[in-house]
Parts: C-alpha cells; structure tokens; sequence
C-alpha cells in the first residue's frame, strides 16, 4: 500500500497541515484526509528522504552512532507498541514515527527512522525492515510480510508480539537460575584468593620457623598460595580465555557441532538446554505456519534460528520431504534428536490439517518443562554449592592444621 504524502488546511483551525497517510488509491487518499476534517491542498506519492539534501552523504537526520544490535526486550515492547496502535487503526507510517520519537537514542531508533524513510518511498513494511537486519531478523520479516499479505498485519503483529513475549520470559528465567551459582562461585573465587594471598603465607612462615616436615596436602596448598601470590593477575583472565576458546571452537564446522552435542548431554544443564531448545524451535514453526508463512521458508527460518547445530541438521532434511511431497514426521523421527512427543504431535498435526496448533502446543509443553526445570535447578544448585564449598574451606583448615598438631606434639615431647 502506498503512502501519499498531503498539505492541506485544518477546516476548524485553518492552520496548514502537511502528513502522510497509507491509502490504496489517490482517491482513497484524499477520502481519507477529508474525513480527518482537512482540505486537500496538495497531495503525492511519497518520496525517500535519502534522495534530498543532494549526495546522502553522512548520518542522516535523528540518527546516533550505534555498536552491536537491537536488545530483545526493546524490540518486544516496541512490537506490542506497535500491534496496539494498528489495533487502534492508526496509518502504519504515523504508528512508526510516533514509537520512533519515543525510542531512546540508538540501534532501534536509527532503524525505525530508516524504515519510515523506505516506506515513504514507496516500499512496504516487510521490504523496509528487511534492510534493516540488525534490528529485525528474517523471522520477523516473513512474518510481516505474510501479514501484509494476508490483509491481516494487526493480527500478525499481536502474535509476533505474543511470540516474543514468550521466548523473552523463558530467556529471563533460564538466565535467572544461572545468577545464583555465578554469584556465589565469584564470591568462593574471591574468599579463596584472598586466604591463598594473605592467610596461607601467614602459615607458611610459622611452618620454616619450625622447619617441620609438611604433609603432601600441606605442600599442595602452599603451592598453590605461591602461584596464586606470583600470577594472581591471570585469575580473571581464565574466564575469558575460556569463553575465547569455546568461540575459537565454534568457528570449525565440527567443533560447533561437538559443542552444541556436549550442550546437549552434559549433566544436569543438558535437559535444561535441549527443553529450551525444542520449545523455542515449534513456537517458531508454530507462529510462522499460523501466521501464513510457507512450510518450506518456515522450515529454513526454523533450522536459522534455531541455535543448535545438531537440531538445525535434523530439520535440514525436512524441506526435501516437503518437496517431494512426503511428511516432515519421517526425517524428524530418523534423526534421534526430537523426542516421541513432538514426533508424534507433528504426526497428529499433519494428519488433521492443524499442524500450527500442535506446535505450539508442543511449546507450550516444554515451556511448563523447563519452568519445571529451572526451579528444579536451582533447589538443587544451592545444596551442591553448599557441600562444595564446605569441602574446599574444610581441605584447607585440615591441610592448615595437620602441620600445627605436629609442632604442639613436639614442643610438648621436648617439654
């Protein structure tokens, strides 16, 4: 739908009034102008901006140097915002400058404002934010634009928004059972460094001064205190050296594979990350089909954002099927990855023409599971970390000790 840009007269005020508006036609158009109460004094098809001002060298009007991408969470709200203002009629156009002046200074706010110059060169919505990759994915562009193709975009963007919502909530809550075992192993790190720094060498002199022969965990510890005395430094740099070796890893097509598969199965952690996975996967699959996407653009999406090699591969040979006019259930089922449930919600949803409903169904599911599994985690990280660290505290005074009762027997044998 093309936007014409209008100047007319405010019928009640007589000030001058110049705006855009979405119509199908000129006539359409002017319709719609003179029911806002204004008199059409010039009206166009709309222009991009990018073309004024002679060259388009150098940032354009409104925009900030921005790094990096647009932050989930700024991208749901600003989708909920917009399905609430289509839902309430507003022009497309209008409803992107209105959320565009209310965004913070950033990624976010230069894209809205580069998609409201495309729409007003005659561009749609989805080809608009399609050049804008960074703040909006191709998922959220198939989405808007089988909207628009369906004459039913306000519908789309309330599931999109709703879509979001979901995965952004069981982000947060996956993240949250991860704070409590970071912030404690940071504290025990630091507890620790400081005893091997201050209270160890403190020890280590009273032990020379007798020069008592050191039991093998005492040895063991005051090495320890020496290197950490001599490289302290290196402690937070192991971290991320750690994180740089698993993204060096991830770099090779094997070494991500044999990571996301190590994500998979690692203890405890493993369900927790193969629920999250598969959750988010059929809400996607879900929400496209629902939406009017194609199964095979749907499909492809899917495997995209998936987030996992070892479940992209499996649903890469599910298109094929698809072309061939078979069922997605069989290549699904032949890889091992997806568990009897989802293969057999897939099946019944195929079946009974309600394959979109089943999937999110089966979201729905694995997103009651990993809740389950959260909280499960994190009644069950507390208690380790406890033992843990009782543990290590409880080697060290041992390993403290066992020398002093030696020297006491002594001083007392010599007494």
């Amino acid at each position: 739908m093309p936007t014409y840009l209008f100047e007319a007269i405010d019928a009640s005020t007589g000030k001058e009034i110049r705006d855009t508006v979405d119509a199908a036609s000129e006539a359409e158009a002017q319709a719609t102008i003179r029911s806002m109460g204004y008199m059409v004094t010039k009206l166009k098809v709309g222009k991009s901006k990018a073309g004024k001002g002679g060259g388009g060298k150098g940032r354009k009007p409104g925009r900030t140097f921005a790094i990096g991408g647009v932050k989930g969470k700024d991208l749901t709200l600003f989708t909920r915002q917009l399905s609430i203002l289509q839902d309430a009629g507003l022009p497309i156009l209008r409803s992107l400058k209105v959320l565009a002046e209310m965004q913070k200074p950033g990624r976010l706010k230069n894209s809205l404002l580069d998609v409201c110059d495309e729409i007003e060169g005659g561009s749609t919505l989805s080809e608009a934010m399609s050049k804008s990759p960074k703040a909006f994915d191709r998922l959220y562009c198939n989405m808007i634009r089988a909207g628009e193709a369906g004459g039913a975009l306000e519908v789309i963007l309330r599931r999109l928004s709703e879509f979001m919502e979901r995965s952004e909530s069981l982000k947060r809550k996956v993240k949250g059972a991860l704070v409590y075992p970071v912030v404690v192993v940071c504290v025990a790190v630091g507890i620790l460094t400081f005893i091997m720094l201050k209270i160890v060498p403190q020890f280590k002199k009273i032990f020379d001064d007798f020069g008592s022969t050191l039991p093998d965990m005492t040895q063991i510890l005051i090495n320890i205190s020496t290197w950490v005395s001599n490289y302290w430094y290196l402690i937070p740099a192991i971290p991320f050296g750690f994180n740089l070796i698993i993204k060096a890893i991830k770099l090779v097509p094997y070494g991500r594979f044999g990571w996301d598969l190590f994500t998979l199965k690692m203890p405890v952690f493993g369900q927790l990350v193969e629920k999250n996975i598969l959750s988010r996967s059929a809400r996607t699959l879900g929400t496209l089909l629902a939406s009017g996407v194609p199964i095979l653009e749907a499909l492809n999406i899917t495997k995209e954002t998936a987030g996992n090699v070892v479940l992209a591969d499996a649903i890469t040979k599910a298109p094929d099927a698809v072309k061939e006019g078979e069922s997605i259930v069989s290549p699904l089922e032949a890889s091992g990855v997806f568990p009897p449930m989802v293969i057999s919600m897939v099946d019944v949803g195929e079946e009974t023409g309600q394959l979109p409903e089943m999937l999110l169904k089966v979201a729905e599911v694995y997103d009651d599971e990993v809740d389950n599994a959260v909280d499960s985690l994190t009644s069950l990280l507390e208690p380790i970390m406890i033992v843990l660290l009782a543990f290590i505290v409880g080697t060290i005074v041992i390993a403290l000790f066992l020398p002093l009762i030696k020297i006491i027997e002594k001083m007392n044998t010599s007494a």
